[in-house]
C-alpha cells in the first residue's frame, strides 16, 4: 500500500549525511533521504559501484569541505569495524552508525582495539531484498520496517536522537535493543531461516524434472530466500555463530525426533510426536506480527486469474468497489495453464462479502479459509 503523504512530512535530519558503502542498503538510505532533500554524500571502495549509485540519484561525491553530522556505514561485515574506526578518526564531530546485521561482534572488536565509541551507535534496519547492489536500491525499502538502535551507557541523548531521526526519515520504526538482544533475535528470525531455506533448496538440486514440475507455493515460500549471496552469508553467520548454533542444535534435535517417529509411524507415540511438531509450528507462526506490526491473522481466498493483461488490475479494482482492503497478496502460476492463482489476505469480517461479491462479478474462487 502506497504512502503518498509521506514525502510531504518534513525531514528530521538536517545538514549532510555521509554514507559509506553504496550497495543495496546504503543506496536505498541515500534515495530515501534525497527524497526529503537531505544532502547525501556517498563513498564506496568500488569506483564502479559508487558511479552507479550516483548516476541513479542516491547521493553525490564527497568533497574536501564536507562536514557530515551523521555517518552511516553500510559495508560488508568483515570490514565494518575497520570502516567505523576510520570514519570516527576522520570526522571527529560526527555521529557514526552502521547497518550491519550483526551488532555485538564489531562492537567487541572496536572495544578490543581501544577505540573511543562515545560517538558510535550500532543500528540495523530489518529490511532487504534477495537482489543486491546499487541498481536494486529503493527509496521505500524501509517503510514500516523495524530499525534496531543499540545504545549503551556512554550514548549521548542527542546522538541517539540523530540515529532515530535517520530511521524515521526513511520511514522505519526505531526500536532500542542491546547488541546481545539484537544478535539473539536475528539468529532466530533471520539467520537460521536463511540456513534452513538454503539446506531445503539444496535438496532440489538433484531432484528430477518431473518432481520440479509439481512445485507449488509451499516449496517456493520455504526456499525464497535461498537465492542469497554465499559470500555475504558466510560473514554474517560466522559473526553471529553462538546464538545460531544454539538454535540449529535445537532444530536438529526436533528434526531427528520427527524422523525417528516417521520410521515407525504406527508405533505408540509416533503420531503424537508428528502432530506436536505441526501444532507447535502453528503456535509459532501465530506469534509473528502481521500488517502494521499487529499480531493479527487474516483470512485467505484464492481467485483464478486469466494470464492476460489487465486482469489483476481489474481484480483489485473490483475488490475496491466491494470496500475490501487487500492485506497481503501472493501469486502462483500454474505450469502449462493460461491462468494464475491469486491468494488474497483480507480481514476475517470481509471474507464472505469478498467471496460473494467476486462471484457475482464472474470471478472463480478456487478456495478460501472456510473451505
Amino acid at each position: 500500500m502506497s504512502h503518498p503523504h509521506r514525502a510531504h512530512v518534513a525531514a528530521r535530519l538536517s545538514g549532510t549525511v555521509r554514507i559509506v558503502g553504496a550497495g543495496l542498503l546504503g543506496s536505498s538510505i541515500g534515495h530515501a533521504l534525497r527524497a526529503k532533500d537531505i544532502d547525501v554524500v556517498l563513498a564506496d571502495a568500488s569506483p564502479s559501484q559508487l558511479r552507479l549509485a550516483i548516476d541513479y540519484g542516491a547521493g553525490r561525491r564527497a568533497r574536501d569541505d564536507d562536514r557530515p553530522g551523521l555517518i552511516v556505514v553500510a559495508v560488508p561485515p568483515d570490514v565494518v569495524a575497520d570502516v567505523i574506526e576510520a570514519e570516527l578518526a576522520v570526522y571527529p564531530d560526527a555521529v557514526v552508525t552502521d547497518v550491519a546485521s550483526v551488532k555485538l561482534d564489531p562492537f567487541d572488536e572496536l572495544r578490543r582495539r581501544g577505540v573511543d565509541l562515545t560517538r558510535y551507535i550500532g543500528s540495523h534496519p530489518l529490511a532487504g531484498r534477495e537482489r543486491g547492489g546499487a541498481i536494486s536500491a529503493r527509496a521505500d525499502l524501509f517503510i514500516g520496517r523495524p530499525w534496531v538502535v543499540c545504545r549503551d551507557g556512554e550514548t549521548r541523548p542527542a546522538d541517539l536522537a540523530l540515529v532515530e531521526a535517520l530511521a524515521l526519515d526513511v520511514g522505519a520504526m526505531p526500536l532500542e535493543m542491546t547488541p546481545e538482544e539484537h544478535d539473539r533475535s536475528v539468529a532466530i528470525t533471520s539467520h537460521v531461516p536463511q540456513v534452513v531455506a538454503s539446506l531445503l533448496a539444496a535438496r532440489l538440486a538433484d531432484a528430477d524434472e518431473g518432481s520440479l514440475r509439481l512445485a507449488g507455493q509451499g516449496v517456493r515460500d520455504t526456499t525464497r530466500i535461498a537465492a542469497s549471496a554465499p559470500e555475504l552469508w558466510v560473514q554474517i553467520l560466522g559473526a553471529n555463530a553462538e546464538p545460531i548454533v544454539e538454535v540449529l542444535d535445537a532444530l536438529a534435535s526436533d528434526l531427528r525426533d520427527v524422523s525417528d517417529a516417521l520410521r515407525e509411524p504406527n508405533a505408540p507415540g509416533s503420531r503424537r510426536t508428528v502432530a506436536d511438531a505441526i501444532r507447535q509450528g502453528n503456535e509459532g507462526v501465530e506469534r509473528l506480527p502481521g500488517k502494521h506490526g499487529q499480531n493479527r491473522r487474516f483470512e485467505q481466498l484464492v481467485v483464478m486469474v486469466d494470464d492476460t493483461p489487465g486482469q489483476l488490475g481489474r481484480l483489485f479494482g473490483e475488490l475496491g468497489e466491494l470496500n475490501v482492503n487487500v492485506e497481503d497478496l501472493r501469486l502462483e502460476h500454474s505450469p502449462g495453464a493460461q491462468f494464475g492463482l491469486a491468494e488474497i489476505s483480507v480481514a476475517p469480517a470481509a471474507l464472505r462479502g469478498a467471496i460473494d461479491g467476486l462471484e457475482e462479478r464472474g470471478w472463480q474462487i478456487a478456495g478460501n479459509t472456510n473451505d
